[in-house]
């Protein structure tokens, strides 16, 4: 019998996906199709606010007055799906809920963009958005990066980019949920957790591949960038402050806690916000009391800034 506990609101949710039947998944267009509709589904549970007007901007990558805060985010997907598309409504609500201008980045998606794409597209989008900041109404130095899963690694090697070739102005934070950060993660197919976790090994291997051209078993430190795989930095220190959160049922649990640790040890601000009983993508279900202290939480960060 296995004794890992769920959170009580958890549990509920947890019934009703374990009736769900399980997609076959062989390759990651496979991981892209299902990935999709999964996010699709999360973020049709939210309802649009009002009065959130959208914009469009198209920018180069790198290959006023009452100036506000902005914030640039990067959708989740596993590095190989997701969309401004999918994640429309949920930008929308952010900008809502934090009272802030939310510039989503549609980056490039691996395979067929493999690393230092995302990244470099989200980094070119923070340098267009500084030096655009007058004509858009936001102050540059109050500029906040924010991803969430695959988007959090992604904002995560944007702000180590940003920190090693420079930006117009200092970032203000970044912030980073459940973040996709270390491609050495690995649990035993044994291991009693593995059932619990709604972004698998299998998807977490699948994307982590395409982003970086190798299988695990080829990967070093000399040949993955810390930008994209940003745990393998060595040197996190003079990071802007950072805010992560991180269900206790998520594969990516462990490397979160331990990349806020290093960050701490490296004399980063840095604010962890741990979810004992939940798992990946947990805060998307609105109706649960813990989804609502997860968005508080990040909410009340963004609005230090």
């Amino acid at each position: 019998m296995s004794s890992v506990k769920l959170h009580p609101e958890w549990e509920l949710v947890w019934q009703a996906i374990k009736l769900m039947p399980k997609p076959v998944i062989n390759d990651v267009y496979d991981l892209r199709k299902y990935t999709n509709i999964a996010l699709a589904a999360s973020i049709a549970t939210l309802e649009a606010p009002e009065g959130v007007e959208e914009t469009k901007h198209t920018i180069q990558s790198l290959d006023g007055t009452n100036f506000d805060r902005a914030i640039l985010y990067a959708y989740g997907g596993g590095m190989v799906a997701g969309s401004v598309d999918i994640w429309r409504v949920a930008i929308q609500e952010l900008a809502h809920r934090t009272g802030s201008q939310v510039f989503a980045v549609s980056y490039r998606l691996a395979p067929e963009h493999p690393a230092p794409a995302a990244v470099e597209d989200f980094y070119s989008a923070a340098k267009w958005l500084q030096s655009q900041a007058a004509e858009l109404n936001v102050d540059p130095k109050r500029v906040v990066l924010y991803g969430k899963s695959a988007g959090g690694g992604i904002a995560a090697g944007a702000a180590l980019l940003a920190r090693d070739k420079g930006l117009p102005h200092p970032l203000a934070a970044i912030a980073l949920t459940y973040p996709m950060l270390d491609d050495r993660t690995a649990l035993p197919a044994d291991h009693p957790l593995q059932q619990y976790f709604l972004w698998t090994s299998q998807a977490n291997d699948l994307g982590w591949a395409a982003l970086l051209g190798r299988e695990r078993e080829e990967r070093t430190d000399e040949n993955v960038s810390i930008y994209a795989a940003p745990a393998r930095a060595k040197d996190l220190s003079g990071l802007p402050d950072t805010f992560i959160d991180v269900g206790g049922l998520d594969l990516l649990n462990n490397e979160d806690i331990e990349f806020a640790r290093r960050l701490a040890a490296a004399g980063v601000y840095v604010e962890l916000h741990h979810y004992p009983g939940v798992a990946h993508g947990f805060d998307s279900v609105g109706a649960l009391r813990i989804s609502q202290e997860a968005v508080s939480n990040q909410t009340k960060f963004f609005k230090q800034y």
